[in-house]
């Protein structure tokens, strides 16, 4: 596109942009996002941000908790207002006046999270094993849901359609995140204190439709992403997987007797675009505060065209979300890919490791899944091993608890003659369950990988092979669906790594 396309492409977006807001606002009528609503959470200890539309130069007044602000709409109708943090607490009523009046009522003060992701973030509440013991404790008043619709856009939306906040009921959370509930619920055990669940997912999307085109742009590295999406988008066979050929073969599969077929990789192509639901789903929710996040993708970024950016490109993400947020480096806790029987042309390893590798953010932590999923469903149904780890992390990160929080990570190795030292952190008690550590391997400096004989020496493990002499290299469970049995005294599972740059 030469620069003046482009130039009047904005010009032509921006008149949108405010024909809709005056259009919005021509009432006179103070309007707020749909995220504000009666049963809503806001979050504890940080100021209590509250905008909207109204008519330009409209006085808005916000009144919450014995504290008021009266605020001003600029010439497009906008307005905002800050009042001042508090404790824990409510149930309170949010009132906000102008030429008509709002009042949410049953609102507490309490934590936020986040939860975002692709399918394994949606997997509903309902669907998990062991469903009817989890939906009889559903009814927990002092955890409010909330779901976003799914939404893509072509520029960052000010607001989004909303399943509006609820408390939780059985009949709510049945079909709400499984592991965003579980969660909560433990988090609300723990801290005492409501929690709000927004939940903003999609089933199928890669991480980079979950990042700014700003954030993008700005690595020339990440480039690939938009090149991955141009194929896709030419690909007449990504469409295939639509739901009239999922329907097909699953009747075919019925017909000669053989299991329903998954299908996994089964994009809706506008929800893969760069930036797409960021733009549709995250943007509108970034002047909210929140506690922090959690986060469960990765299964669309582990094709050979994505996975070798995806360390990158999940930073880029996380750097992202706390630069629009504008609260700091919130706690950001997210879940490694499972166990499962990989296609030959997936990399599942190498975005694991990708995952491993984003521990350097600060405040993040991850939820090591390699010994809970199913090899033979990309869908397992134990989420509650899967909340109760991203839990462990919030308690320890978000929370300040002295607790263990993570399986073995590696940390460095070295080399002892013909064997390497390998160190790892959270290795407290660390264990071989069944025997000798297995899933090691080793290689020199042709990177040409063998199995290794592996033996725990205190916390560290020790690898070798006859047949490479001069080690360079070591690696733990790298695999699709790996061999592995190293644990810490915890009972947390090691993470698969790579010790390659």
């Amino acid at each position: 596109m030469s620069p003046l396309k482009k130039l009047l492409y904005v010009k032509i977006v921006l008149s949108l942009v405010l024909a809709a807001l005056f259009s919005y606002s021509a009432s006179g009528e103070v309007h707020t996002p749909a995220i504000f609503a009666d049963h809503m959470v806001i979050q504890r200890d940080l100021p209590v941000h509250v905008w909207g539309l109204a008519a330009p130069g409209e006085e808005v007044r916000v009144s919450f908790r014995g504290a008021s602000r009266t605020v001003t709409g600029d010439r497009l109708g906008q307005w905002q207002a800050y009042l001042p943090p508090g404790g824990p607490g409510g149930p309170f009523t949010l009132e906000i006046a102008g030429t008509n009046k709002l009042s949410f009522s049953d609102v507490f003060v309490g934590d936020v999270w986040i939860a975002s992701g692709q399918s394994n973030m949606e997997f509903q509440l309902q669907d998990v094993a062991n469903a009817e013991a989890e939906l009889r404790r559903a009814d927990q008043p002092a955890i409010r849901l909330c779901k976003v619709n799914h939404t893509s856009a072509d520029y960052p939306m000010s607001d989004v359609a909303v399943k509006p906040w609820t408390p939780s009921t059985r009949e709510r959370a049945a079909k709400f995140s499984a592991v965003a509930f579980l969660f909560a619920q433990e988090i609300r055990a723990d801290q005492k204190v409501a929690i709000g669940v927004i939940e903003v997912d999609w089933d199928g999307t890669p991480a980079e439709a979950w990042t700014s085109l700003p954030a993008l742009a700005a690595d020339a590295s990440l480039m690939p992403e938009f090149a991955a999406f141009a194929k896709l988008a030419g690909d007449e066979n990504a469409y295939r997987l639509e739901k009239p050929y999922q329907d097909e073969q699953t009747a075919k599969a019925k017909a000669e007797g053989k299991p329903e077929p998954e299908f996994p990789w089964r994009p809706e192509i506008r929800s893969w675009i760069p930036a797409a639901d960021y733009n549709g789903m995250i943007a509108p929710l970034t002047p909210f505060p929140i506690r922090g996040a959690i986060w469960y993708q990765g299964e669309s970024n582990a094709g050979p065209e994505r996975a070798p950016t995806y360390n990158r490109l999940f930073e880029a993400m996380i750097r992202d979300w706390r630069s629009q947020w504008k609260i700091g480096d919130f706690p950001f806790f997210y879940v490694q890919l499972a166990n499962w029987k990989a296609g030959a042309d997936t990399m599942w390893p190498t975005v694991r490791d990708a995952q491993r590798r984003t521990l350097e953010l600060k405040s993040t932590g991850m939820a090591v899944t390699i010994d809970i999923g199913n090899p033979d469903n990309i869908h397992p149904t134990n989420k509650q091993d899967v909340a109760h780890r991203l839990a462990l992390a919030a308690r320890a990160i978000a929370y300040g608890e002295t607790l263990e929080y993570s399986g073995p990570l590696y940390r460095l190795s070295f080399v002892e003659g013909t064997s390497l030292r390998v160190m790892f952190s959270h290795s407290a008690g660390l264990t071989a369950k069944g025997g000798e550590p297995h899933g090691f391997e080793i290689a020199g400096a042709d990177h040409k990988f063998v199995s290794a004989t592996a033996t725990i020496d205190h916390d560290y493990v020790v690898v070798s092979n006859p047949t490479v002499v001069a080690p360079v290299y070591v690696r733990y469970g790298w695999d699709s669906n790996p061999d592995y049995n190293l644990y810490n005294a915890a009972g947390l599972p090691a993470s698969p790594f790579t010790s390659e740059p």
